[in-house]
């Protein structure tokens, strides 16, 4: 008998590869954090001894979901400037109130509260930009969460840089100060196309492929992003990036509604990661990312909530289940995107979309106990003919009855003990009182 830190017997386990693949009465062996093996449950009984033990009788085990797309800290506008084209929301509501509010304060209560909605629904690890980098950190390692840190660029001051080069220098130092946690891994963030000048956006192409990190950026978001970057730099945005470098398989392209041949095949060529939004596109009329045509392509699509001021929610399994409508109205096939296909979108595409595919995204040996157990006793997912699709089309992040990462249980009977739920009202309700009364 080996020895292991803890066991877990599943009724169904879900481990994404290989494709299509469903255990049923299965276990999963954990040590140092890691899974060490997994079994069905009569044979795990003769391998292994742990001196701790889950039974999820009537649950699904499967790897954590991964938000590859968001902004923690606005969980605290969430709401507060609805039905707006993207544009107005952005110019006359979002940024003047970011300006008025955003500081350390509000990032950390904005971010505990977006960690605490994830881990609820199911997200395990998830990618976050905006402000005050170095304070997002600390509260990721507080909670026990797993986040890529795309630092901000932009030319537009903020309350944390009053430049680009201030942003560059002061998101490199937190890069720097927390390069060392397993949990975290950090990306450069340019906002987007039209917020960042030439000689800012080379200079990022050039630190990236030094560094080997990743670059998260804002791109085709709209139409009207792509008419105006045409008009004043004569090239469609993806275009121009291209030609700046940024392009490869660490450019994370966020959005993506405005796809012609020639981007697509931009796309391909340089194996970018696509990022698909589909609640907030759609909330803000931006457009519809043509998620069929890009598989179709070879390129790798994640799938990410936004921040929650233009969701307005952060429950991945909520657009698991538009992703999959989407893809099938869009391209008029209803095969466009299986349950399988959607799940791997929001797991191992998501991992693959971060560079973190070796250590998460699907659960096998060597990898990092990043999981969650879903319960489909509920009436609304009775009868369950096929759990794929049970998760996928029924189920949603409420559904949620555990989350580990690393290992360790965050979540457990659907409560998230470590982040007091009476001190996330509290910090609410405060901000929700001042920003109101502006």
């Amino acid at each position: 008998m080996e020895n292991v830190d803890h066991i877990v017997h599943a009724r169904w386990l879900l481990p994404v590869v290989p494709r299509d693949t469903l255990l049923e009465e299965h276990s999963l062996a954990l040590r140092d954090g890691r899974i060490v093996a997994i079994a069905p449950r009569p044979e795990m009984a003769g391998l292994f001894a742990a001196p701790a033990e889950t039974t999820l009788a009537h649950q699904v085990l499967l790897p954590g979901l991964v938000n590859a797309h968001g902004h923690f800290a606005m969980t605290l506008l969430r709401g507060l400037a609805d039905d707006h084209a993207l544009m107005e929301w952005l110019q006359q509501h979002i940024w003047p109130a970011e300006a008025r509010w955003v500081g350390e304060e509000f990032v950390r209560a904005g971010t505990r509260l977006a960690i605490a909605e994830m881990l609820a629904s199911g997200t395990t690890c998830a990618s976050d930009m905006y402000f005050f980098p170095d304070v997002v950190a600390a509260t990721v390692i507080e909670t026990g969460f797993r986040a890529q840190i795309a630092f901000p660029v932009m030319d537009h001051p903020s309350a944390w840089a009053a430049g680009a080069e201030e942003y560059l220098a002061k998101g490199l130092q937190v890069r720097d100060d927390y390069r060392g946690n397993p949990r975290l891994s950090f990306a450069f963030g340019p906002h987007a196309p039209y917020t960042n000048g030439d000689a800012m956006l080379a200079r990022i192409a050039m630190l990236a492929a030094e560094l080997d990190a990743p670059v998260q950026m804002h791109v085709h978001e709209s139409a009207g992003e792509v008419r105006d970057a045409i008009a004043q730099h004569g090239s469609r945005p993806l275009a121009r990036l291209a030609a700046l470098g940024l392009l490869s398989p660490r450019f994370q392209a966020v959005h993506m509604t405005q796809v012609a041949p020639a981007d697509l095949e931009l796309l391909a060529r340089e194996r970018v990661q696509v990022i698909h939004c589909p609640s907030s596109n759609l909330k803000l009329a931006a457009g519809f990312c043509p998620v069929h045509a890009l598989g179709g392509a070879g390129i790798n699509v994640a799938l990410g909530t936004d921040g929650a001021a233009s969701n307005n929610t952060l429950d991945l399994f909520a657009e698991l289940r538009l992703a999959a409508l989407l893809a099938k109205g869009s391209s008029g096939d209803p095969t466009a995107l299986s349950a399988h296909a959607a799940l791997r979108m929001a797991t191992l595409g998501g991992a693959e979309a971060l560079g973190l595919a070796d250590r998460i995204g699907s659960l096998e040996p060597g990898k990092d106990a990043d999981m969650i157990a879903v319960d489909v006793r509920r009436l609304g997912c009775q009868p369950v003919y096929d759990v794929h699709s049970a998760l996928v089309y029924t189920a949603s992040g409420a559904a949620v009855s555990h989350a580990w990462i690393e290992g360790r249980e965050l979540l457990a009977g659907g409560n998230a003990g470590a982040l007091d739920p009476e001190r996330l009202h509290a910090d609410a309700a405060l901000w929700r009182d001042r920003i109101a009364a502006r």
